[in-house]
């Protein structure tokens, strides 16, 4: 069940607004009523979901740098907000092997200043950390899932920076947080696809791109494993644990956010998948190779989300890729419609919930 009522004329601050889970997270709380404030840099693509969808309407949009606590700050305090969602962040594996400083800089200090602004607060009652499936030790045995206790250490600058921010967060909890009425959680999400990623280096806009130009689908690692999920899934599961929290600290926690078994699947089977749906003859070529290391096998355990909170998965991997393929031939016919678009799945996946 999902009670999207809750966060009407809540105070909400979200970070990384402009970002692909950004903007889907912030057109789901404007449809609800809350009271919005985002603070990010400009969107890091053209085109770009929060420009086309309409993310901006309805909300108080601040351009600003994480890793400026100053600035963050004053936008922090003028906002007063009651729920914080942390999502800002360098998020591309082979980008933090680019530029490790301004991926640590970014994803461990942006954090540091995010959780100082909410320590500095009487206003906030609920904190969501926006981390990674990436942040475990990961001995890539294809018979494990990862579970929350288990140990951090990614290992690439983006995933150990994610590490660090997941640590981070434990500290000032116990530092700060423990028993002052404020409720911190982070979420540890696989990865999601959807309408709207723009992004470099991530298979689903890649099989996009390729699509558009009538070429072959390159698939850099196609017998990688993932916990592949539709955006809205995690979306919606950090909105039940920042509402949850906020109502009985209790629920504060560290939880995985992904899939279930069924739904991990290869990169060579989700572009596989992104081809038929699409159709018009589209396939994909085997591995290019070379490339700095990812890791080949990752999937989480999510028994405890289901436990703690009752949820479940709603889409299917197969459900995920052709509302990806929905939404990206809407925005290819008539980019107007977009907004249209956006809402309509947002509203599709209400009522999926809803209906049990």
């Amino acid at each position: 069940m999902v009670d999207l009522s809750f966060y009407r004329g809540k105070r909400v601050f979200v970070t990384g607004h402009t970002g692909f889970k950004g903007s889907w997270l912030v057109k789901i709380l404007s449809m609800c009523g809350a009271s919005v404030t985002g603070y990010a840099l400009d969107p890091p693509t053209d085109p770009n979901l929060f420009g086309l969808c309409g993310a901006e309407r309805g909300i108080t949009s601040i351009k600003g740098d994480v890793r400026d606590l100053a600035p963050l700050r004053a936008a922090f305090d003028a906002a007063r907000p009651e729920i914080v969602f942390h999502l800002a962040a360098q998020p591309i594996v082979r980008e933090s092997y680019k530029d490790p400083v301004y991926t640590y800089e970014t994803n461990v200090m942006g954090t540091v200043n995010l959780l100082e602004c909410c320590r500095l607060s009487p206003s906030v009652k609920s904190v969501l950390n926006v981390t990674t499936d990436k942040v475990y030790l990961n001995a890539e045995n294809r018979e494990h899932a990862f579970c929350e206790d288990e140990p951090l250490d990614g290992y690439d600058p983006y995933s150990n920076s994610k590490s660090c921010s997941e640590l981070v967060t434990h500290s000032y909890i116990k530092s700060f947080f423990s028993g002052s009425g404020c409720a911190v959680s982070t979420a540890r999400a696989g990865n999601v696809i959807g309408g709207g990623d723009f992004a470099a280096d991530r298979i689903i806009p890649d099989c996009v791109r390729a699509a558009c130009v009538g070429g072959k689908i390159a698939v850099r690692n196609p017998l990688s494993t993932r916990p592949y999920q539709h955006v809205l899934e995690p979306l919606f599961m950090y909105l039940e644990i920042a509402r949850r929290q906020y109502e009985d600290g209790a629920f504060a926690g560290y939880y995985n956010v992904g899939p279930d078994e069924c739904d991990c699947v290869t990169t060579g089977e989700l572009a596989d998948m992104f081809c038929k749906y699409w159709g018009g003859g589209l396939s994909r070529t085997g591995a290019e190779g070379g490339g700095p290391h990812e890791a080949a096998y990752l999937r989480l355990d999510n028994s405890k989300i289901k436990r703690v909170f009752g949820w479940k998965p709603l889409l299917h991997i197969d459900d995920a890729v052709k509302l990806t393929v929905q939404w990206t031939k809407a925005f290819l016919s008539d980019p107007a419609s977009v907004p249209a678009e956006t809402e309509k799945e947002i509203e599709f996946y209400v009522k999926r919930a809803n209906l049990g």
